[in-house]
């Protein structure tokens, strides 16, 4: 039986304000509140509210018969949590169905993977933590940001404990081989991975409103019987998509909602059932390892990194912000932490983009600023400010080496902390075996007190006795 394994995508970064260099060093809020609330606001009540909305109709009907998965950044749910809290009841709602599974991301949607492991690390375990606080989940197969992936960014995975990841479908990487199955990693062999199906994917978030394309329109019914024709081994398919994809690129008109209702019921008819990512790889075998030696994603047709890192305006924004990784991290200014955090959106360095995509596009057309220049010049000087702040805390008269002393200090003084919390913990397993032995010895005594009291009581009168004779003399 076939299975289709959706999966939804949900990121708001922090957008910047017009930040001048006369601002550096006066001014330490970067963010435009006004932009952000307007569009988050806006973006949720055309697609997040009605698609969410359309997949609890869709499990209301169904049943079991339809599950997806969803990934949400931490960023987007701090502003949806401030500007559409009902949106997060809506989720909420969702999740109580059982049918929905919350994937692991980076919490800011960054490129740490990418520029320093420990960051991503750290990263990942503060998105599943508030995932788990807020809906009671704890993910156990992770999206990377852009679903970028490689071969060393697997073994940072696995290390995690994730059972499988998601990347892109990529052609180049795949060749001869169809996305529909599952792969293990060839760095980390424990480590599954499913694959975007590209062409599937874009037939909706791309061609569903091209009338210039061949097939238009697209159906429930076309479409599903594409997935039922594949061949009879190729057991999933993978339709990654950004939520924003329905209401917000394909506005309600287009009649992209009624087209998601309607895919369970003809899917049932032709015996395709759709699967969440743990599912998926939880009864599937992978069919080979795939090796992934330089970093993909699902951006533009190369589907590789040069969106965040194609030109020198962006790497040398990215060298400048991880070079302070260090100092940051050892600041306790929660602040400073979350200013931290919000920069390191992949969104920042998007904009700073020169290319122009296969479709005539440029990546300018999801910018606000006028250029990448313009883009550039705004997030440098944030980005100046902020480290005039990480400096007070930590001086750049530090040298390398005196930090990197530091920084060992701080991780001998975890690990002998770690070594006492276990000392401590044997102790208290000794101290409980000691109390069960004189448990039992005290047992034993207790059946052996009553004639040991009857022999002590025949002496008692004769101290008694003596006692009297003393007085009277």
């Amino acid at each position: 039986m076939k299975s289709i394994c959706f999966y939804f995508q949900i990121h708001q970064p922090f957008r910047l304000k017009r930040y001048r260099f006369f601002d550096i060093g006066n001014d330490h809020y970067y963010y435009d509140d006004f932009a952000n609330d307007d569009i988050v606001t806006r973006i949720a009540q055309r697609s997040y509210i009605p698609m969410v909305q359309t997949l609890l109709d869709m499990v209301s009907e169904y049943k079991d018969s339809f599950k997806c998965a969803i990934s949400i950044t931490g960023t987007a749910i701090e502003q949806l949590q401030q500007y559409v809290p009902e949106f997060i009841d809506l989720l909420k709602k969702l999740v109580d169905t059982g049918n929905v599974e919350f994937l692991s991301e980076t919490y800011a949607h960054s490129l740490a993977s990418l520029e320093d492991p420990d960051e991503f690390v750290n990263q990942v375990k503060r998105h599943d933590k508030l995932i788990k606080e807020l809906f009671g989940q704890k993910p156990k197969v992770i999206r990377n940001t852009e679903l970028i992936y490689d071969d060393d960014i697997a073994l940072t995975i696995a290390s995690m404990g994730f059972k499988a990841a998601i990347t892109e479908g990529a052609k180049h990487i795949l060749g001869w081989k169809s996305p529909n199955f599952v792969y293990n990693s060839a760095s980390a062999p424990k480590l599954k991975l499913l694959l975007k199906n590209d062409k599937l994917s874009d037939d909706i978030s791309r061609n569903f409103a091209n009338t210039d394309w061949d097939e238009y329109p697209l159906t429930a019914d076309k479409y599903i019987d594409w997935i039922a024709q594949l061949p009879e081994d190729q057991q999933i398919v993978n339709i990654f998509l950004s939520m924003e994809t329905f209401g917000e690129f394909l506005p309600h008109e287009t009649g992209i909602f009624d087209f998601m209702k309607a895919l369970p019921r003809f899917a049932a008819e032709k015996g395709v059932g759709f699967m969440t990512p743990t599912e998926a790889v939880a009864k599937l075998k992978p069919v080979d390892m795939l090796s992934i030696p330089y970093p993909i994603s699902w951006a533009d047709e190369a589907r590789d990194v040069s969106a965040w890192k194609g030109n020198m305006l962006q790497r040398e924004a990215l060298n400048k912000l991880y070079s302070i990784a260090e100092r940051v991290n050892l600041c306790t200014d929660l602040r400073l932490k979350q200013d931290w955090e919000y920069l390191q959106s992949s969104d920042h360095f998007f904009y700073m983009s020169t290319k122009t995509m296969a479709d005539g596009s440029a990546h300018a057309n999801f910018s606000p600023y006028d250029s990448p220049y313009s883009a550039f010049t705004n997030y440098m000087n944030v980005l100046a400010d902020f480290m005039v702040r990480v400096n007070e805390q930590y001086p750049e008269e530090i040298g390398n080496e005196e930090l990197n002393s530091l920084l060992l200090t701080i991780r001998n003084q975890s690990q002998e902390i770690e070594t006492l919390n276990k000392e401590v913990k044997q102790l208290r397993n000794n101290i409980l075996q000691a109390d069960d032995a004189n448990n039992e010895q005290i047992e034993v005594v207790s059946e052996e007190k009553p004639a040991k009291a009857t022999k002590g009581a025949k002496k008692a009168p004769a101290k008694k006795s003596a006692a009297k004779k003393t007085s009277a003399k």
